[in-house]
């Protein structure tokens, strides 16, 4: 049985919590795509881990944790992230022999065409996300698997230096030195180089077992269905978790869709409702909205119905987690986006251009003492009317409402 579990949001929703929530019922959790952009925070007994690469599933000692053919793999960092926990996480860890590999020169290719973009920045993390997967897609990337072969992974890449020399004058991009480059990846074959196996096949062989599919980042920023160019290099859609893992379709139980009470956004990127003024400020300071892998201040605003409609339907979610309710705690009214205007006209879809369109909203009653709830009838009246208003709004049963960032401040309905 697979369950997949998909941010529905400009990412950042919460899904490690959810993860780390139901990980316990899971044999296996797996990582399906992303690097190490992604990040998620997840408490447990008062201890705050930052992930960014290892799955949410790490924190439960009984389950195993792949990261999938569709992940970027920046060695350094993951290596870091393993170094981190105080008990060896290896022996629960596998990764893919086909997820790409992120070198340096990918970080400074990313960086060095985000600055030369100037006021057309993307706004990306400059982690070299982007770039390990044009490799990918140009098929001149470097595989984990390759690491078994260190003298034919160094002939490779000598090859590949000699070939983009002049893309990497242009950006004024160093060639790393033969020694330097053979220590790391020596480094990284020593690390990480008894985890590195054909993860397809190990859960092909597993089939009968209970496994969680975790998403990074989220549909909204889909290479495909997202906000354009405004997006990650992957596709972040229940889809594409099946094809970063190489679970077929038909084993697919359930999609869970997760997203917060508000509405977030990191770097560049239309946002219809943004609110830039003391409701933003109000809501970034209760939800400590900071990046966590950037530490950038994230763009907030109100709850996007429109938006959470089409990434309920792109996913096909079963059931919906609705994250953070307790952040709009004392607003006296909270919005709701329940359809946009473009030139004068009215629309209730989600285009795929958000440049001109404009929010139209319904004003709610707010409420006070959601904070650490864990019971349906505990919750103020005015937020369960709140979850019942989206609910209803999206078609899809809000079955998880996230009261605080602890595991058990959850209510689950």
């Amino acid at each position: 049985m697979v369950d997949l579990i998909v941010g529905l949001q400009w990412g950042d929703e919460g899904k490690g919590k959810i993860v780390d929530l139901v990980a316990k019922n899971y044999d296996i959790v797996i990582r399906s795509q992303g690097g190490h952009n992604a990040g998620h925070t997840v408490v447990v007994d008062g201890k705050k881990y930052a992930l960014h690469l290892l799955p949410s599933g790490v924190l439960n000692p009984n389950a195993t944790n792949v990261i999938g053919n569709g992940v970027v793999v920046y060695p350094k960092q993951l290596i870091k992230e393993i170094r981190s926990f105080e008990h060896n996480i290896k022996e629960k860890l596998l990764i893919s022999d086909k997820a790409h590999m992120i070198l340096d020169h990918h970080i400074a290719i990313d960086q060095a065409r985000e600055k030369l973009r100037g006021k057309n920045a993307i706004g990306t993390t400059g982690r070299g996300i982007g770039p390990a997967y044009a490799d990918k897609i140009a098929r001149v990337g470097v595989r984990m698997g390759e690491l078994r072969n260190i003298p034919k992974l160094i002939e490779k890449l000598v090859h590949y230096y000699e070939m983009n020399k002049g893309y990497f004058d242009y950006l004024g991009i160093e060639i790393p030195s033969i020694s330097k480059l053979e220590e790391e990846l020596k480094e990284y074959k020593q690390e990480l180089g008894s985890l590195i196996t054909n993860t397809t096949q190990y859960l092909w062989d597993n089939m009968d077992k209970n496994m969680l599919l975790e998403g990074a980042q989220a549909t909204l920023l889909d290479i495909d269905h997202g906000t354009y160019p405004y997006v990650t290099s992957s596709n972040t859609i229940a889809s594409g978790a099946l094809t970063g893992s190489g679970i077929a379709p038909k084993n697919l139980n359930k999609v869970i869709g997760i997203a917060k009470a508000y509405a977030t956004r990191v770097g560049n990127g239309p946002f219809p409702t943004e609110d830039d003024g003391k409701a933003g400020d109000k809501i970034r300071e209760q939800g400590g909205e900071y990046g966590t892998t950037t530490g950038r201040p994230r763009r907030c605003g109100w709850f996007d119905v429109v938006a959470a409609r089409y990434a309920v339907t792109l996913n096909g979610c079963d059931e919906v987690a609705v994250m953070k309710l307790d952040v709009l705690d004392g607003f006296d009214k909270v919005k709701v986006c329940v359809g946009y205007e473009i030139d004068g006209e009215k629309i209730d879809y989600f285009p795929s251009e958000l440049d001109d369109v404009k929010p139209v909203y319904v004003e709610l009653d707010g409420w006070d003492g959601s904070v650490h709830v864990t019971k349906w009838e505990d919750l103020p009246k005015n937020a369960q009317k709140y979850i019942e208003f989206i609910e209803e709004k999206i078609g899809t049963k809000i079955k998880y409402v996230s009261t605080g960032a602890e595991r058990n401040a959850t209510v689950i309905r």
